[in-house]
């Protein structure tokens, strides 16, 4: 953020001299005083002088300037929301609902607290920042100590003597047990400078302790999605880092994370050019920046070890972005689908929440019951510890869904066309073609950028609008981050052809509520032409239901595709789950979930209140707002 000066106008108000009392002046905080261009004492002197020329009983009003080059956070808080759901209730626009209200009041608390806690992290960030710049100056001057002792001792200068050794060495040390592996002296040196640095600077600066979040659990459509995004809308202003994921996109940026540190990893191995920069200007002999340099290798290899740490440091702090402030992680629909989700959720949930990010997440379950089917217990039992340690759970507790009383009440455009026949497609291309007047622009076709560095084809798009088939979009190998790509992309997206889905496309069901839930999430308009209504959708056909279990094949990623009958076969080799942990995944208790979740989102994206939030919230449309 570039510092601009911005100019305050300050109104002092001082009461009369007199000889018993000192004046009581307001005093602003350090920070806000930076950059003023008096001293204290000279303002002092002239109220004084000012006020008793005057003479005057009377408390005077003095109009005072400075400049500040600091960039200065807005004061103006949004609504809270509780303010926000009593709001929407008083305009008709949702059903007041005695659960909701009490999520509402705690998340409103939440955010009271982290107004006081933004302050603390700001000054815990300047102290951590302060002891991670010494630490590195003191790990330097140590290194730099032995340097100086092995050249003076010429440790690299006696080669005769090391060569007549070598055959002694090898001879003597073969039969021994125990020999040191290699990187062993590097280990021991590297730990021992560590001890020094904590008794020289002592140990790492201590996070205040944060505010206990929120996971909220429930039923589908019961609003805890609504009440989170509220939540996550105060927040702007009031806490620097803050970042709201679903479940797909919160995997995808671990993946892409992931690749990029494996990525540096490899390029650090072949050239080290920040280190090599600093050591090469030494006074030393070559063997012994060669040690140095070796040295601090060692020091980046024993960080890097730990990939998950890493991964979390970079989950909400942009690199481009100052490390100070407290975090915030909204995190929607909370899953523990396989072995990897459970791996990675754990550890950098559990690493976030140790420094201090407040969580506030949403999911069907309550904590305890996530990992149902006992996959990794050790790992997830920590995490589970560590979840109910930070966060307060919170049942939304009713069985109502929302949407479907928010769209009896309230629909009064149609943006769901059905069934496949002449006059539902004669109205879909009529709105398409609205549609695209209104945008004033040409259709083309574009590729947008995917993650991994590949890209999508768009066959029909214009100002924020696109089009697709069904198959293109659900019938070939795509998933979570092309749909993410299309939500970001485009705020209005028309998808023709869908059809009913059954046991015999169930690969495609599934892609297609990976794209209902991204665009969702991403506050996007859906427009569709189905063979079907909403409701009849995920039923099924006479090919069978989506939820024929006696055929139902056990297909998640981390099994690479295994039918059932393999998967049973194999599953009590190793740390996997075992077959009745399997049959428990069989059950297809979690795609019920995510059928129900699709089918409820369905309908609210055909209400005016979904269309209302794509206006405010879609980042095309913000962009243009701004």
């Amino acid at each position: 953020m570039t510092p601009r000066r911005s100019r305050f106008a300050v109104l002092l108000l001082v009461p009369e001299i007199d000889p018993q009392l000192s004046p009581k002046l307001s005093l602003f905080s350090r920070r806000a005083m930076r950059g003023i261009v008096f001293s204290a004492s000279s303002l002092y002197r002239a109220i004084s002088l000012r006020t008793l020329a005057h003479g005057s009983p009377a408390v005077q009003r003095i109009s005072v300037c400075f400049y500040c080059d600091q960039p200065q956070r807005s004061t103006r808080r949004r609504p809270g929301p509780l303010t926000l759901y009593r709001g929407m209730v008083k305009q008709g626009k949702l059903q007041h609902d005695i659960h909701q209200e009490k999520v509402a009041i705690e998340l409103e608390r939440l955010l009271d607290r982290l107004e006081q806690y933004e302050n603390k992290m700001e000054e815990y960030h300047e102290k951590l920042a302060n002891w991670e710049r010494n630490r590195e100056i003191e790990h330097r001057k140590l290194l730099l100590e032995e340097a100086q002792i092995k050249q003076q001792d010429g440790v690299w200068t006696k080669e005769n003597d090391t060569r007549r050794s070598r055959f002694f060495d090898k001879w003597f040390l073969r039969g021994r047990r125990g020999t040191p592996e290699p990187g062993v002296g590097k280990m021991v040196s590297y730990l021992n400078r560590e001890k020094k640095l904590d008794s020289l600077l002592g140990r790492r600066p201590v996070a205040p302790t944060a505010p206990r979040g929120i996971y909220l659990y429930g039923n589908v459509g019961s609003g805890k999605t609504m009440l989170m995004d509220m939540f996550y809308y105060a927040t702007e202003g009031i806490v620097k880092h803050r970042r709201r994921f679903h479940f797909h996109e919160a995997m995808l940026q671990i993946h892409e994370h992931m690749h990029e540190i494996w990525k540096n990893q490899v390029e650090d191995k072949s050239s080290h050019p920040r280190i090599s920069s600093w050591v090469s200007n030494l006074p030393f002999d070559t063997k012994v920046k060669e040690w140095l340099i070796g040295e601090e290798k060692y020091k980046e290899e024993v960080r890097r070890k730990h990939i998950l740490p890493a991964v979390a440091d970079k989950f909400l702090v942009d690199r481009k972005t100052e490390k100070s402030g407290a975090s915030i992680l909204c995190f929607d629909e909370i899953q523990t689908i396989d072995v990897f989700a459970i791996v990675a959720l754990s550890g950098i949930v559990s690493r976030l929440l140790s420094t201090g990010t407040v969580l506030v997440a949403t999911s069907n379950r309550a904590p305890e019951d996530l990992n149902q089917d006992g996959m990794q217990r050790d790992i997830f039992q920590s995490f589970l510890a560590k979840l109910e340690e930070n966060c307060c759970k919170i049942l939304v507790g009713n069985e109502i869904d929302y949407r479907r009383i928010i769209t009896n009440d309230r629909t009064n455009q149609v943006y769901y066309f059905w069934p496949h026949n002449s006059d539902a497609r004669r109205d879909f291309e009529a709105m398409w073609n609205n549609v695209i007047n209104q945008s004033g622009g040409t259709i083309t076709s574009t590729a947008i950028p995917v993650m991994f560095g590949r890209v999508l084809d768009v066959p029909e798009s214009c100002n924020g609008v696109a089009r697709f088939d069904f198959e293109y979009l659900c019938g070939r190998p795509v998933g979570a981050a092309d749909y993410i790509a299309i939500s970001r992309n485009y705020h209005t997206v028309f998808i023709s052809n869908i059809p009913v889905m059954s046991m015999r496309i169930r690969d495609k069901a599934r892609r297609f509520i990976t794209l209902v839930d991204e665009l969702y999430n991403h506050h996007c308009c859906l427009v569709c032409l189905a063979a079907s209504s909403i409701d009849d959708l995920f039923q099924g056909t006479d090919e069978g239901t989506l939820f024929d279990l006696e055929s139902f094949q056990f297909e998640t990623e981390a099994e690479s595709g295994k039918l059932r009958r393999d998967v049973l076969a194999t599953g009590s080799s190793g740390s996997g789950p075992s077959p009745a942990e399997i049959v428990s995944l069989l059950s297809g208790q979690e795609e019920m979930f995510a059928f129900k979740r699709a089918v409820s989102r369905l309908i609210e994206m055909q209400t005016p209140l979904h269309m209302e939030r794509v206006r405010l919230f879609h980042p095309l449309f913000r962009k243009n707002n701004q």
